[in-house]
């Protein structure tokens, strides 16, 4: 054992002991930026979408804003995952990638699925379309929208949904405004509803599932007259279903922070 006394002659001659700095991070390379540009090129151009599917509703075509809606909706799906594998937030620190798709998810997830409520007269009264509008507000703002366990925290403003089966449902305005108020409401219940590209569990199933789901929805807004008398519309209903019942049963309620 070293006595104390040569322990001070030892600092004393040689200095304190300091702890190694750590390995700063590599610098990206030219193609791992690229790919990072690429991908918020990706999520910007949901931007670019929503004004088509804008203007498609201000010319009264809704078959055509609800493919722009669907479009809009294979962005959102996939930029995530992508940006998850080129690391941008590493690659690009500069940029704020989930402040990006928060702004073009208003506008393609509240914005113009409200619009395009109020152009198919979906609701009793225009001024019911209030009510996603603000919901969704206080719904993305808030800082826990997203938890630490990868579920969203309340409805997660699914209104592009809820749009396009008022339109190919064919759904009375009595309907559609329950639907409105109902799910509005579950936009401030603390409820946890899955976040499918990030799920732990049954994630392949699920994303299996999705895409079959997606493949029905597309055929059901191309050709509505055709696929109207094979129900296909609401058979596609099972799974929406079926993500409300898997997060009710993986997600259930959350527990806010102190």
């Amino acid at each position: 054992m070293t006595h104390p006394a040569s322990e001070r002659r030892i600092v004393a001659a040689t200095g304190p002991t300091r702890p190694s700095a750590p390995a700063s991070e590599p610098a990206a390379t030219p193609g791992a930026r690229v790919r990072a540009w690429a991908v918020h090129a990706l999520t910007a151009s949901g931007a670019l979408v929503a004004v088509a599917a804008l203007a498609a509703v201000g010319a009264g075509d809704l078959q055509r804003a609800a493919l722009w809606m669907l479009v809009a909706l294979v962005i959102d799906s996939a930029d995530g995952s992508l940006a998850r594998a080129a690391r941008v937030e590493r690659v690009l620190p500069g940029i704020d990638g989930r402040r990006l798709d928060d702004l073009v998810d208003f506008l393609n997830y509240v914005i113009v699925p409200t619009l395009f409520l109020l152009e198919a007269q979906a609701l009793w009264h225009p001024a019911w379309v209030a009510l996603p509008v603000l919901a969704s507000a206080y719904g993305f703002s808030q800082r826990e929208a997203k938890t630490d366990d990868d579920f969203f925290l309340g409805f997660p403003s699914y209104w592009n949904l809820v749009a396009l089966y008022a339109w190919a449902l064919q759904a009375t305005p009595a309907v559609t405004t329950a639907v409105v108020m109902g799910f509005s409401v579950l936009v401030f219940v603390p409820l946890k509803y899955l976040y499918p590209s990030k799920m732990t569990r049954l994630r392949r199933s699920t994303l299996g599932l999705g895409l079959v789901w997606f493949v029905a929805l597309v055929v059901v807004v191309a050709f509505p007259e055709w696929t109207r008398p094979w129900r296909l519309a609401q058979i596609s209903l099972a799974f929406p279903v079926y993500y409300l019942v898997l997060s009710l049963a993986l997600g259930g309620w959350a527990r806010r922070r102190p």
